[in-house]
């Protein structure tokens, strides 16, 4: 089994297998385990083998945070996306400063969930590679991946809605391309060369996507964009 393991925490089965279809949905994940209580997440999570916990936060034996310090006073490199109801500024703060990667509030949609789960992905790739940092933008990209501008953070003259076009047709483009470049972009969107470059600029430098040159024909290569 490849990908990023995944053990999907909820006392509610339906909700739980629920959260266990959307993740196979997701490219990259794969679930290896289902708890229904916290007892039973850490049992699970003593075994190892899990990269990230979709975690609900009030589970009728432990709180979802004590799952989370048991992880952190192991040293577990664990990651944890709460995934619950709980909006009490006071737990999202605990949370925040245990570590939390992500918080996600029910209910929620596949494409809230999808997104979480994407730039969960970029995160660990890049923290997973190798060797040293170049410079501080590239620590600054890592930290950005996680967290995403609100709509109305935007770069003047951008919005969501082409944003979301944009992303939609790298994500459609079929893997053996490697990426797509702004005016390939531009034809499957219908948006003009220089806007789908703003825009997939903008997702660049916000870690949503990757810049690559393509060689192959005379001159300067080309630069084209894959999701991170």
């Amino acid at each position: 089994m490849t990908g990023i393991r995944v053990l999907v925490v909820d006392d509610e089965p339906l909700i739980a297998e629920a959260h266990v279809a959307y993740t196979r949905r997701v490219e990259g994940f794969a679930v290896v385990g289902v708890a229904h209580s916290g007892r039973a997440a850490l049992a699970a999570l003593r075994t190892g083998g899990v990269d990230l916990v979709l975690l609900d936060l009030n589970l009728p034996d432990l709180h979802g945070l004590e799952i989370v310090r048991a992880l952190r006073t192991a040293g577990s490199p664990t990651d944890v996306l709460a995934v619950t109801s709980a909006r009490d500024l006071a737990v999202v703060r605990s949370a925040a400063a245990l570590g939390v990667a992500h918080y996600l509030l029910k209910p929620f949609t596949f494409a809230g969930f999808r997104d979480k789960l994407e730039r969960y992905a970029a995160y660990h790739r890049q923290l997973h590679g190798e060797g040293q940092v170049a410079a501080q933008h590239e620590i600054d990209r890592v930290f950005a991946t996680l967290r995403a501008a609100p709509a109305d953070s935007l770069p003047k003259g951008l919005d969501t809605a082409t944003l979301d076009l944009v992303l939609a047709a790298l994500r459609a483009a079929p893997p053996a391309t490697g990426g797509l470049s702004a005016a390939e972009v531009a034809a499957r969107t219908g948006v003009s060369r220089v806007t789908a470059r703003r825009y997939l600029e903008h997702l660049a430098t916000t870690g949503r996507v990757v810049r690559t040159p393509r060689y192959g024909g005379p001159g300067r290569p080309e630069v084209e964009y894959r999701p991170a």
